[in-house]
């Protein structure tokens, strides 16, 4: 790694003008972070651009786009938004951290916050998320939902940010108040769930990696409609559950050379075990390019 980078490696970024979204590879500095096109496999020169990180403002997560659920969002001085979609929500936590703290170099109070959050609450190996989600819909020992007040506003179908930290304890999901503040930000983040209302929006709008999630009783939240779709029958037919059902062991973007013409595009590769696949998809079309997805044992 060059002296002074901090983190380099690739994003997915929305263009400004036409919105598309296209891989680029990003360099972190202290006060900058510089983005460059991929041609042949290398970087090319000079950069493509660069958003200077003074006075910045980083959201993640991100919610403005529903199929891409890793994104981070930087805002800077002059209220230009740029759009950074990470390949898994470990390496989306990572940039958000580095950025977070070249952003608050001068505020060692700050950066020792961002420490802890680093080394809060893991997920054990043998509960996933998917579990929890079921579990909350079970309708005799699942979190109730039921219309909410806020503000003179009536929400449907929600539940309180305290409601459900207390049903993640009382189900052993987690086994302090802090840890389910956490559990149930990654429920967010992987948009299992929605925040509704001032409230629980405003804590998103806030950028503060600290308070994403509120345990509170005038926060309101819901299940997310991504949660609620069901698989289509074309993405049905190109999607095995077979392949899919192995235990991810690794996943991320890489530069692959075209089999046909060699050309060398960025790809989000997916390594899983038990049974042992390597698939890959085109990350500019997010979630909805999981179905052109293409699988080698």
């Amino acid at each position: 790694m060059e002296d002074g980078v901090l983190k380099e490696g690739f994003l997915v970024k929305r263009g400004h003008i036409v919105h598309n979204w296209k891989a680029r590879w990003f360099i972190l500095r202290q006060n900058t972070l510089v983005y460059y096109k991929l041609e042949g496999g290398r970087r090319v020169n000079p950069p493509k651009g660069r958003i200077l990180l003074d006075g910045c403002t980083i959201t993640c997560p991100c919610l403005d786009y529903e199929n891409r659920p890793l994104l981070i969002k930087l805002k800077t001085q002059t209220s230009t938004e740029y759009f950074l979609e990470a390949s898994s929500r470990e390496e989306r936590d990572a940039w958000a951290f580095e950025i977070t703290g070249a952003i608050h170099a001068g505020q060692p109070g700050k950066v020792q916050q961002l420490h802890s959050l680093r080394n809060s609450f893991k997920l054990p190996p043998h509960i996933s998320l998917h579990q929890i989600v079921d579990k909350m819909h079970n309708s005799s020992s699942g979190i109730r939902s039921s219309p909410n007040m806020e503000q003179g506003s009536t929400y449907k179908k929600t539940f309180l940010g305290s409601s459900l930290v207390d049903w993640l304890i009382s189900n052993s999901f987690a086994a302090s108040r802090l840890e389910g503040v956490t559990l149930a930000s990654m429920l967010m983040e992987e948009n299992f769930l929605s925040p509704v209302g001032v409230r629980s929006m405003g804590a998103i709008r806030s950028g503060d990696l600290a308070e994403q999630f509120l345990d509170d009783s005038t926060a309101l939240y819901t299940f997310a409609e991504s949660y609620k779709k069901k698989i289509s029958p074309k993405e049905e037919i190109s999607l095995s559950t077979v392949e899919l059902s192995g235990m991810v062991v690794k996943q991320g973007y890489l530069a692959k050379q075209g089999h046909k013409r060699k050309n060398w595009k960025v790809r989000r590769f997916v390594l899983r075990k038990d049974p042992a696949f390597l698939h890959y998809y085109d990350p500019s079309k997010g979630l909805k390019g999981m179905s052109r997805e293409t699988s080698s044992k």
